[in-house]
């Protein structure tokens, strides 16, 4: 046996007080003489040591009844194994408040067992102990350390929220605040369900923390989520059907049948039809998606499924531009097939301009940019077309037949792509097109053996340096390229080997290939736009930035919130911090000034939630490893108990303190009953 307070031990001296009642109680006798001494003197011997009996039986008890006092202060323990600390203790405590605890555990939620077991695991421990109560929301007032009744207060306060942590992050938060303490003895509890997906435990083992991971089962459900969507194009034509991507998974053990998918757009809820999602599985579903207005929308998918229902809705935005502009950089006077080209479609704006008269400015006005013939390209506009292809434009380049291969080369490497070698006038035919890339990709129906396929006269040969990166769109019968594509950061380069001149090349008289080309080269990105957010995932923005002056804000409105995101104004863009401040599904305004709307955003809950896969206790011993130990109970465990016998062994002090109780209790009986 051993003893938290060992110091108590000394007040067993006051054991000595009712024995020195004892001695020096003596009671004084009057003397009355009577004819029978003898009488008498037996008597008085009889009650004499019936009186000494008794005393004797009151002082042990009133020995016994202090020792029982004196020992509940120390608080006697039987060690149970486990090292125990003396001392004060910094204690923190998690409470996973995700989604996937609002599922059950046998009659209750989740949530609410784990409020349960963080209540038990608090009044384990002494008033003298400090406590953190952290959950997925990482507040700040959840990162320092209080009283035992403020920890209660905070635990009853929980409640579910969107934020997720991977459980890396959460010990990494609790050893942050433990070491803010000076108390030596710091101890730390997690209590989760311990989803898969975020129970990754990435860090190094920290010895100054002592972690217990406490699991909580919850019934086996089954969820389907819509788990995102995407549009094919990059950018959304008007009057048009734009074709959107929407995948939806299947967490459970059984297919699941008539999940009906609905669409919100413009006012209107259209149905889609059902779908069938076969276990642990996902599918990819097309929504055609008609625009009849140009601006801003937003739309919002939905599924029927039960009973985890916080992602069957997916909330989306995105911007139809009223007109899609096209830059075309001549040395001498326009090229009228391209113009032709763009003249079928409205929407499309075809700008001409002099290579010796431009306004560098505008060019971020632009989707396409087009060198026609250009017979050099100045270090200037080398510079300007990639600062605007690296912010997301395309720039398609046809070469002039008698071009400075030297200019070129300067500016061809600069991006890097492959550069112009010598002009070759023989005839060659292109072979191969490239039908798996985006701009060639879903315009043909099927690959037919009849179609015409461009042929040249003359062509630059380009170099093929494999570190320039180089996809292949149309390829000459011998395998050399014809028209290439380049990645630079947000957009790309496109790179043609022949100049746009009939007399060199026929590619605009096939205009089975032409005319899908530069259409869809007009409507890429190099990054295509983000159309649903997820809470606590996409914490940084990028916007287009059309305030001047230091003083001029931005502000992000939702539906029952509004605040000031960070930001950082970079030229034409601003980088926004969004910085955990989205907490509710929904759709989100940027604005500034009197509501000028510049920006929307449909936010979504993370979808990590939505996969109910659960370490086994089993499974998370071998996890974690010697990181942290687990600590298995089952519904019926109290963890106030089995803390206590953890950290101190069998505690003893109510037991002490019971026999004082009724040492006391049987001295006032033998006081009034032993009649002497």
């Amino acid at each position: 046996m051993q003893f938290l307070y060992p110091s108590f031990l000394f007040a067993l001296g006051l054991i000595a007080i009712p024995i020195i009642i004892h001695l020096f109680h003596f009671r004084r006798f009057k003397k009355v003489y009577f004819t029978n001494v003898r009488f008498l003197k037996e008597v008085k011997e009889e009650t004499s040591n019936r009186n000494r009996l008794k005393h004797l039986l009151v002082l042990l008890l009133r020995i016994l009844a202090i020792a029982g006092l004196v020992l509940a202060f120390a608080q006697p323990f039987i060690p149970q194994g486990n090292e125990v600390k003396t001392g004060a203790k910094a204690v923190s405590v998690f409470v996973d408040n995700s989604y996937s605890m609002s599922s059950l555990s046998s009659d209750v939620p989740l949530l609410d067992k784990a409020k349960t077991r963080a209540t038990e695991i608090v009044e384990a421990y002494s008033v003298e102990d400090e406590f953190q109560i952290l959950t997925h929301d990482f507040e700040g007032r959840h990162q320092r350390l209080v009283g035992k009744e403020e920890a209660l207060a905070l635990i009853d306060e929980i409640k579910i929220t969107p934020a997720v942590r991977d459980m890396g992050k959460v010990m990494i938060r609790q050893t942050q605040t433990l070491n803010l303490t000076k108390l030596d003895n710091k101890v730390s509890y997690i209590i989760s369900d311990y989803q898969k997906n975020i129970s990754d435990f990435k860090v190094e083992r920290d010895t100054s923390v002592e972690f217990n991971l406490v699991p909580l089962q919850s019934l086996k459900t089954a969820n389907i989520s819509l788990d995102t969507a995407w549009f094919q194009a990059p950018v959304q034509m008007l009057n048009q059907n734009n074709p959107l991507i929407v995948r939806v998974r299947n967490t459970g053990d059984e297919k699941a049948e008539n999940v009906r998918l609905t669409l919100k757009h413009q006012g209107q809820t259209k149905p889609l039809g059902t779908l069938s999602v076969p276990a642990q599985s996902e599918v990819i579903d097309t929504v055609n998606i008609s625009v009849l207005k140009a601006g801003w929308h937003e739309a919002e998918l939905s599924i029927t499924d039960f009973p985890v229902q916080f992602d069957d809705n997916l909330f989306f935005s995105f911007n139809v531009p009223e007109e899609i502009r096209i830059l075309v950089i001549n040395d001498g006077g326009g090229n009228r097939y391209l113009d032709a080209v763009f003249k079928g479609i409205s929407v499309f704006k075809v700008d001409n301009a002099s290579s010796k008269n431009l306004d560098y400015s505008k060019f971020p006005d632009y989707n396409l940019i087009v060198s026609n013939g250009l017979r050099s390209v100045s270090s200037g506009l080398g510079f300007e077309l990639k600062q605007y292809s690296q912010n997301g434009g395309n720039v398609l380049v046809f070469p002039a037949r008698n071009s400075d291969i030297s200019s070129y080369k300067s500016f061809l490497s600069n991006y890097p792509a492959n550069e112009l070698m010598a002009f070759e006038e023989e005839d060659k035919s292109v072979g191969r097109i490239n039908t798996d890339e985006f701009i060639f990709k879903d315009v043909y129906e099927n690959s037919r053996s009849n179609l015409k396929l461009p042929s040249t006269k003359g062509a630059f040969r380009l170099t093929a340096f494999g570190s320039r990166a180089e996809e292949q769109l149309l390829t000459y019968r011998d395998g050399t390229t014809f028209l290439g594509k380049y990645r630079i950061d947000q957009g790309h380069l496109y790179l043609c080997a022949a100049p746009l001149d009939t007399d060199y090349n026929d590619l605009v008289r096939n205009a089975e290939v032409f005319v899908p080309m530069v259409y869809k080269m007009a409507v890429s990105a190099g990054k295509a736009k983000q159309i649903a957010l997820f809470i606590g995932k996409d914490e940084v923005l990028e916007a287009s930035n059309s305030l001047t002056g230091a003083e001029a804000v931005y502000r992000m409105r939702g539906e029952q919130e509004e605040f000031i995101p960070e930001q950082k104004k970079i030229g034409s863009k601003v980088i926004l911090g969004v910085n955990n401040q989205i907490k509710e599904a929904g759709f989100y305004d940027l604005y500034f000034g009197d509501n000028e709307i510049t920006e929307k955003y449909g936010y979504n809950f993370d979808r990590r939630e939505s996969v109910l896969d659960y370490y086994t206790e089993s499974e998370l011993e071998g996890v974690v490893g010697d990181k942290a130990k687990v600590l298995q109970g089952n519904a019926a465990t109290d963890f106030t108990q089995y803390i206590g016998e953890r950290s101190r062994g069998i505690v003893l002090w109510k037991w002490c303190l019971i026999a004082a109780l009724i040492f006391l209790a049987l001295e006032i009986l033998v006081l009034r009953v032993w009649r002497t």
